[in-house]
């Protein structure tokens, strides 16, 4: 062979691995198929922490696909009212919904739980326990039944207790409250005389304006900042008993999630993975800030005396127990969960520093 036809030969192999080369960087990183879900809220979806994880997936999700995993989000009410948004799912409606799954305690007494309890895990060690743990299969046992397939897509750290007229100081300050309170700690707060409401997180600040309530619970201090509550109410309690964490979960209609390739259930898992992180280091990141503000703004934030706390742990284990009774999957999921906190209590108590190691007088 002459040297032309070396040099020629050598210039097509070039071509075609340069070819070859541009083709695969034009190509996306992962293999994916077309993918366009319409995903309602529960929540608006600047909420930070909350929600805000749901944008961080769909933009992940967009990017890493190439364009062709798309996920396009509706405010609450567009699409959907927001305790509607599991039966819209596992009847197919709609594809998946972004929610606080709490919402549906009436339909799986066990829901609760998973989406924020009282005196129960916080989040490092419930992390711990829902992907290490029985956390996540026993939850995708639940929804099994009603043909949805759950993703943990977002955590935050615990609410305040409530914005309440006066201070409390005493179980019976309850007694009598028209309150707006969630999950099993509006159960609590019903066996101590008050009167429990639960609304969407979006009607609150009408109903405490036009006094139909007198008092209520949302979220954690910047969450509750962007609704306005503190417009109303100055006095805020801390801490959140009634939910040492908040999580909100991706559903998604279990016909739709089997037909997807495997590829594309592992980006939507991992996608939720990174979301749950980031949603957790915004809301970290915004509470303390809130709590400033509020200081500058002359709300006046109160810490439960110890005694009531002990008290309202109490009440607490008393309806759980009483919840655990009628229903069992209620009472497996907190078995498992209690049965995680004592084995979790000596290093939860020992690892870390004191709470107040770093309080400056």
């Amino acid at each position: 062979m002459s040297i032309k036809q070396q040099l020629s030969r050598l210039t097509c192999g070039i071509s075609a691995a340069t070819l070859l080369s541009s083709s695969l960087l034009a190509t996306p990183a992962v293999a994916t198929e077309k993918v366009r879900w319409q995903v309602p809220l529960a929540f608006p979806s600047h909420l930070v922490g909350l929600v805000t994880p749901v944008k961080h997936l769909a933009d992940q999700l967009k990017a890493i696909s190439g364009g062709d995993m798309q996920l396009r989000y509706y405010e609450p009410g567009e699409l959907v009212p927001p305790f509607e948004i599991m039966n819209a799912v596992s009847t197919g409606k709609y594809p998946a919904g972004f929610t606080w799954v709490g919402y549906d305690q009436g339909t799986i007494p066990a829901l609760p739980l998973y989406s924020g309890a009282p005196f129960n895990l916080e989040p490092p060690a419930y992390l711990a326990w829902y992907y290490q743990g029985d956390g996540k299969k026993l939850l995708e046992e639940i929804y099994a039944e009603h043909n949805i397939h759950p993703m943990l897509c977002s955590v935050i750290g615990p609410e305040g207790a409530g914005w309440f007229a006066k201070p409390i100081n005493d179980l019976k300050d309850f007694d009598g409250l028209r309150i707006r309170f969630a999950g099993i700690g509006g159960k609590v707060l019903e066996k101590l005389g008050a009167s429990v409401t639960m609304i969407p997180g979006g009607e609150i600040y009408q109903a405490l304006e036009r006094k139909t309530i007198d008092a209520t619970e949302f979220s954690q201090p910047a969450i509750d900042k962007m609704l306005g509550l503190d417009q109303i109410i100055k006095n805020y309690i801390m801490p959140g008993w009634h939910q040492t964490l908040t999580t909100s979960h991706l559903l998604v209609n279990q016909g739709v999630w089997d037909k997807l390739q495997p590829q594309s259930r592992a980006l939507i898992e991992m996608g939720c993975e990174s979301a749950t992180l980031k949603g957790f280091a915004e809301s970290e990141w915004a509470q303390p800030t809130a709590l400033a503000e509020y200081q500058k703004e002359g709300v006046q934030a109160q810490n439960l005396p110890e005694p009531v706390l002990r008290e309202l742990q109490r009440v607490t284990n008393e309806v759980l127990d009483e919840i655990a009774g009628q229903d069992a999957m209620f009472k497996r999921v907190l078995t498992s969960q209690r049965d995680f906190m004592q084995h979790h209590a000596t290093w939860h108590r020992m690892g870390y520093l004191p709470r107040d190691f770093y309080q400056q007088d």
